[in-house]
């Protein structure tokens, strides 16, 4: 990558800035979930090198500004794998994988306990996660934390449902959804996003102040 983007190089890529490429990530990502998907081992594991790919050219970019290479992008993530498993790699052990999850959320929060003076309700989401996995995220939050929800939360629905439901059901309707929204004229992704957001503020207005 140093070299395509050196004097002399690819012309295409010794143009390209962190915002020209941002829609590649996204594009190599979503291919390597279809091979997830598919469990299709050998086209797998060309994608992952897609992805990685993405990896290494970000880094170059920072790299050549002075910001950071790609040694330190392994290095900081090797450091908090050690960091977040004191379990494996310190001493203590831990049975089940709820256990594991606890102590990584307890970590998580003492690390950034320096960089913010109260927690947010709702972690700080990416602006462009998929409406599904928001909405997912969502309601890990509210139900780690235990909130109270109001009226747009039918959470006896919601768990019959869960008692009944199996990947093949949700897949079909999630499909037939997705199908009558494209009927109506409705973009499925926004009204999700949308009523999403909506859930999140309305948990939040319910919730006592983070600060008393």
């Amino acid at each position: 990558m140093a070299r395509l983007r050196a004097p002399g190089g690819c012309p295409w890529d010794r143009e390209q800035d962190h915002q020209s490429i941002a829609e590649c990530l996204v594009d190599e990502c979503s291919e390597l979930l279809e091979t997830i998907d598919r469990l299709d081992m050998d086209h797998m594991r060309e994608e992952l090198g897609d992805v990685l790919l993405q990896v290494v050219f970000h880094s170059q970019l920072a790299k050549e500004l002075d910001h950071f290479d790609f040694d330190a992008v392994a290095r900081e993530v090797n450091e908090k794998l050690i960091r977040r498993h004191p379990h494996v790699f310190g001493a203590g052990a831990l049975d089940t994988s709820d256990q594991v999850l606890h102590q990584w959320d307890q970590i998580k929060a003492l690390e950034k306990k320096d960089s913010q003076e109260n927690e947010p309700l709702f972690k700080d989401l990416p602006p462009s996660l998929p409406a599904l996995m928001f909405t997912v995220d969502i309601y890990k939050q509210i139900e780690k934390k235990a909130l109270e929800t109001g009226p747009l939360v039918d959470r006896k629905s919601i768990e019959t449902m869960a008692d009944s439901i199996d990947e093949e059901t949700a897949g079909a309707l999630l499909f037939e959804i997705s199908a009558a929204c494209r009927t109506r004229g409705i973009d499925p992704e926004s009204a999700l996003r949308r009523y999403s957001r909506a859930v999140m503020e309305e948990t939040e207005a319910l919730a006592p102040s983070v600060s008393s």
